[in-house]
């Protein structure tokens, strides 16, 4: 089995972290006098003159809950691009170690790598964007630290084959690291429920979309607690702002209404690709576990270029491997699905 202890850089095994006022001072109080906050208050409501809590023990305790993860697998960052930063500094030295990810895939892995100057090795998906298994496998040496899979993968929205991805998981010989951003669209368990089974697996996931809390930045990432602490050790002090804390916790607290929503989203996927796949204009519709789709249609540029004239914004891809003639179409409300829908058909 692959052990976490022996893969991550030698000098940061010995950094302390950075310890702040309230990592010195357990308990109750009535007076902080310690530190260096503005006492008399902020300009605006709330109590936000004082500092948050830099271990975020609140959430911990409501996402454990939910996920059913212990509170010291969990880690939460300024969005998943904070934890997807912090693992390539972890693991990778610089100009030596690599990271391996499957395009086309989420961009941040790529734009992290090159600013820690860490090698991404691209393993391309097939044209049916599942992992070349045998293609991995070739790249894979003892300065492969960090293999990133996103499933449902951004940007074609598909799932990838679970038990290739166990295989990877098994012979890997660093971190893999599982990105779930949209796994609440999708029928597939998570990959948490595998993390006591392997130490090297590192799980993603974000308020970001099937939250519907896209603005306040908050990521998680469940691994085993040794690399959680490290991640800790590591991250600034105080990465979550105590609005965003609050604001997450609320949302945490509406898990019912979250899948409300959830359920909403699917249903108005199921319709855009009904609507959609009617159009003898439409090349082809990916499969998605994810709230969005990967569309290939005629006349791709023009298309895109009439949606935005009407004020309505979708993602060209046409750029990306594999996705030729393609525009990612996030769905909507009804209203905008319904909008979208019109103004495809009236385009052509």
């Amino acid at each position: 089995m692959v052990s976490p202890e022996n893969l991550v850089r030698n000098h940061l095994k010995t950094v302390k972290a950075y310890s702040s006022a309230r990592d010195e001072f357990e308990g109750e109080a009535e007076v902080f006098l310690d530190a260096n906050e503005n006492s008399l208050g902020s300009a605006t409501e709330g109590f936000y003159n004082r500092y948050p809590d830099p271990h975020h023990k609140a959430l911990k305790n409501k996402w454990s809950e939910i996920k059913g993860v212990a509170t010291n697998s969990i880690f939460f960052g300024n969005g998943s691009d904070e934890p997807i930063d912090l693992l390539i500094r972890l693991f990778c030295e610089p100009g030596e170690d690599h990271i391996i990810t499957l395009p086309p895939t989420y961009g941040m892995y790529a734009v992290s790598s090159a600013i820690n100057a860490v090698e991404n090795v691209k393993v391309p998906l097939t044209k049916e964007f599942q992992i070349d298994l045998n293609g991995v496998k070739a790249v894979i040496n003892r300065h492969s630290k960090l293999l990133f899979l996103c499933s449902p993968n951004n940007p074609s929205g598909n799932l990838l084959d679970k038990q290739v991805m166990l295989e990877l998981v098994k012979i890997f010989p660093g971190i893999v690291v599982v990105d779930e951003a949209y796994i609440d669209f999708s029928p597939e368990a998570s990959w948490i429920n595998e993390l006591v089974n392997y130490r090297n697996v590192v799980v993603l996931q974000t308020l970001s979309k099937a939250w519907g809390m896209a603005g306040i930045r908050v990521g998680v990432a469940m691994a085993d607690p040794y690399v959680v602490s490290m991640l800790e050790r590591i991250k600034p002090p105080y990465n979550l702002s105590q609005a965003n804390q609050q604001l997450a916790l609320e949302a945490l607290n509406a898990e019912a209404k979250k899948n409300e929503k959830v359920d909403t989203l699917l249903s108005e996927r199921d319709r855009l690709i009904n609507e959609l796949k009617d159009l003898g204009q439409v090349q082809e519709i990916i499969e998605s576990a994810a709230n969005f789709l990967l569309v290939r249609f005629d006349q791709v540029q023009e298309l895109f270029d009439y949606l935005i004239n009407e004020k309505v914004i979708v993602r060209n891809r046409t750029k990306e491997l594999y996705c030729e003639n393609c525009l990612r179409l996030t769905v909507g409300t009804p209203d905008e699905n319904t909008r979208l829908i019109h103004l495809i058909k009236e385009f052509y």
